[in-house]
């Protein structure tokens, strides 16, 4: 039976509303939850962007929710210490953390002052720096001189049994690519054929464990206030890549969003005010094979979304 779970969007909500809302979704009935990583939002309306590591701990602790994060390790972050964050919660929290692991954006990524690689490079980075976190948490003495260097790196707290490591794919190319090393795939909800082809990429290359599915959605008590929100908060969000990765600061996606219909962002954002749709849509996803799904109501306040797609939607889905 697929998961239903909550999406926590670091660059829009404040750390302390979105500890508040992952904590109500747990009593509305929702059964996971998963967040972004990012430095950066997408836009200064969105206008946050908080450590997800340190809010990662308190949600844990606060729920009894599964968790998930999306990572980029390799330039902003050095794989021992992912692997160390980790391992760490693993160990805190047993069988309740999945890391998802991609290339990144640049958006995130140039605060280090480093280039930008190609893309080539970065997945080559990214499969040595998965090598070097199943290696640590494995018990192994690290050390590399590649992509990415690391001497004689050990980590000293480890779970029993580490956590997945799920790959982050949006293209059938990747996904496919992601079956040499994840334990799962996760992918953002597109058309229905583009989504059972990243399945299919998956699943015919040997990818094992979890098929996720991150839905953008935007919900409110009318439809032009549900488009409202989505148009205000998500229509820097609209572009595929290489423009989503390679773009450098929330002013730079501001100003090439600034001629985005409500059209485009439909696209890309399930807009409605009537909650039975959302459920057809949600439904139409699982049909797919997706096993958990995470909603993200891309609204900066979550409470009314919780209270009515835990009352409505949830129990329809079940």
């Amino acid at each position: 039976m697929t998961e239903y779970g909550i999406h926590c969007s670091h660059e829009q909500i404040p750390p302390a509303d979105l500890l508040a809302a992952v904590i109500a979704a747990e009593r509305a009935g929702f059964d996971a939850a998963m967040c972004s990583d990012h430095f950066s939002p997408w836009s200064a309306r969105q206008g946050q962007s908080a450590f997800a590591w340190s809010w990662l701990g308190a949600a844990l602790q606060a729920t009894n929710l599964s968790f998930g994060v999306v990572n980029a390790p390799g330039q902003r972050y050095h794989p021992a210490i992912i692997a160390q964050a980790i391992g760490t919660l693993g160990a805190m929290y047993p069988g309740r953390f999945w890391a998802a692991l991609g290339t990144g954006e640049y958006s995130n990524e140039h605060i280090t002052g480093g280039p930008w690689p190609r893309k080539e490079v970065r997945n080559a980075r990214l499969r040595e720096c998965v090598d070097v976190i199943r290696d640590l948490l494995a018990g192994e003495e690290v050390t590399r001189d590649g992509l990415v260097t690391v001497d004689r790196a050990r980590l000293w707290t480890r779970p029993p049994e580490p956590p997945p490591l799920i790959g982050a794919a949006v293209s059938t190319e990747t996904a496919a690519w992601c079956a040499q090393w994840a334990d799962g795939l996760v992918t953002v909800n597109a058309p229905e054929e583009k989504l059972r082809a990243m399945i299919s990429a998956y699943r015919d290359a040997g990818g094992r464990g979890p098929v996720c599915l991150q839905v953008h959605l935007s919900w409110a008590a009318t439809e032009s206030e549900a488009e409202e929100i989505a148009y205000d908060q998500w229509r820097s969000n609209i572009f595929p890549p290489p423009v989503c990765w390679d773009l450098e600061t929330a002013e730079h996606f501001d100003v090439v969003s600034q001629n985005v219909t409500v059209e485009q962002v439909r696209s890309v954002v399930n807009v409605s005010a009537d909650p039975d749709r959302h459920t057809e849509w949600l439904r139409g996803y699982a049909g797919l094979g997706f096993d958990r799904i995470y909603l993200h109501h891309v609204g900066q306040d979550l409470s009314d979304f919780v209270t009515t797609f835990g009352a409505k939607v949830l129990p329809a889905l079940r």
